[in-house]
């Protein structure tokens, strides 16, 4: 039989968050560099040591920009950002351009089912400011062991996947999704508060 833990423990932990009420943490998320997004997430910012959910209709609709100011003040830091097996090649002025100190900036190319475990160990590692992915094969079971590595790692954890998964439930902290029509961002889940009913949009 598996240890008992009082329910205390496990929420000072985060392993399990009370419904209805906000997380501990609220207010301590890192910046997004978009006020408006800020304003409607409980931790003020993107959620620290949890996974973040990007659901786009297509490649290249402007997830990278969305995260570029965070990005780029973690590598002026320090930090360390790692690219898991990007779909397209990084384009180094672009990513410099929007800031980001291009030797803090790792590239790991992987073939999807070892990217999946790449993904993982780099958010469990506790050397990365922040990791992002574009996990292809991730079921159910994947993400939570990538939500679980992130909080164990202190990382932020950012996930690119399809719109079509926006209607299966997920373990991330956080869901954004990118409605095209509104050329804005819906978020779909966040940990510790209601979601907000209107999309925002985002200065470009």
């Amino acid at each position: 039989m598996g240890q008992v833990l009082p329910l205390d423990a496990l929420l000072a932990a985060r392993t399990v968050w009370h419904a209805g009420r906000g997380t501990a943490t609220a207010g301590d998320g890192e910046p997004t560099g978009m006020a408006a997004l800020d304003a409607v997430l409980p931790d003020r910012g993107w959620p620290r040591g949890a996974l973040t959910e990007l659901l786009l209709p297509a490649d290249g609709v402007g997830e990278i920009a969305l995260l570029l100011p965070a990005l780029a003040r973690m590598t002026a830091a320090g930090g360390r950002v790692v690219l898991v097996d990007p779909p397209y090649i990084a384009y180094a002025p672009a990513w410099q351009a929007g800031g980001v100190d291009l030797a803090r900036l790792e590239i790991v190319v992987a073939p999807p089912r070892d990217a999946l475990w790449a993904f993982e160990q780099c958010l469990r590692s506790g050397a990365c400011a922040a990791v992002l992915g574009w996990p292809r094969t991730a079921d159910d079971r994947a993400l939570r062991r990538l939500q679980v590595a992130a909080d164990a790692g202190d990382c932020c954890a950012f996930a690119v996947r399809d719109r079509r998964h926006a209607v299966n439930a997920s373990p991330a902290a956080l869901r954004l999704e990118y409605l095209p029509a509104d050329d804005a961002w819906q978020v779909r889940k966040c940990r510790g508060a209601q979601p907000p009913a209107r999309p925002i949009r985002l200065a470009h």
